[in-house]
């Protein structure tokens, strides 16, 4: 019986944990509300499953436990049971990524109005480039990185010579404007995070991953690497701010001095 209330209270505790402790995420500050709609499904499915099988084998405890004069039924197989096994799980896995499948789509489909925004990281900092006035980003290529060219953009590429460089600064997004991310890692694997934006995802060297989001709501969030990337992995931190339309294009005229040509510009 002592083992019987142990699994009937794991059972309930685990519902009222769930149900009444502040373990909530941060409010969202991005369109990616899909995100945690997700995974709500995902802890109902997985919760209800946990409950069952929990309290399923309080039953099997109590109904089945010892008796002087009984033996054990020994019964190796029960095809009936296996494929009802099957079938049910087929369709609880399939609950839970038939979602996720759905909003991955959404998370990769960016939007044709999209600025582009470049998010570089490295041992042991973020840094970012911006379009200029043309909209359009500039070739990179690792094997360009000097200590005067940082992110390895193409000198010889007219589109990089009004790019923004952001160095180890704070990054800078307006407000209810979709952007595309564009990551880039020049050394090892790093993810790029921000829990109120509810969209991560993994730098790799050698590649550009993607996804895109929408600012909903000023402020400034903080940016965590989500990738064990060395020993200043924890120390990985930046800040994004997001602001009114009118500051971000304020700000923007102010970063005239770290375009790309000026800061590759010879000295006189």
């Amino acid at each position: 019986m002592a083992i019987v209330l142990a699994l009937v209270l794991v059972a309930v505790g685990s519902v009222l944990f769930h149900l009444v402790s502040p373990w909530w995420w941060t409010p969202i500050a991005s369109n990616w509300g899909y995100i945690d709609d997700t995974l709500i499904v995902t802890f109902w499915i997985t919760g209800a499953v946990f409950v069952a099988v929990v309290l399923f084998m309080a039953y099997c405890v109590f109904r089945f436990r010892h008796k002087p004069g009984q033996r054990a039924h020994y019964e190796p197989e029960n095809k009936r049971l296996e494929w009802w096994l099957t079938v049910v799980t087929g369709v609880g896995v399939a609950a839970m990524l038939a979602p996720g499948l759905v909003v991955w789509n959404q998370f990769v489909t960016v939007p044709e109005d999209a600025t582009d925004v470049e998010i570089v990281g490295q041992q042991w900092q973020w840094s970012y480039r911006l379009p200029g006035p043309d909209g359009r980003l500039g070739k990179s290529d690792t094997r360009n990185i000097t200590p005067e060219n940082p992110l390895g953009l193409s000198k010889d590429d007219p589109n990089a010579q009004d790019d923004v460089v952001i160095e180890g600064a704070e990054l800078r997004l307006p407000l209810g404007k979709p952007v595309k991310a564009l990551l880039r890692s020049i050394d090892v694997l790093h993810d790029f995070y921000v829990p109120e934006f509810r969209a991560k995802m993994d730098l790799v060297p050698g590649q550009i991953s993607y996804f895109w989001l929408t600012p909903t709501r000023t402020g400034t969030f903080e940016v965590l690497c989500a990738e064990l990337c060395g020993v200043g992995h924890p120390q990985m931190r930046g800040t994004v701010v997001v602001e009114t339309e009118v500051a971000y294009q304020n700000w923007l005229k102010e970063q005239s001095q770290r375009t790309f040509a000026r800061l590759n510009a010879p000295e006189k």
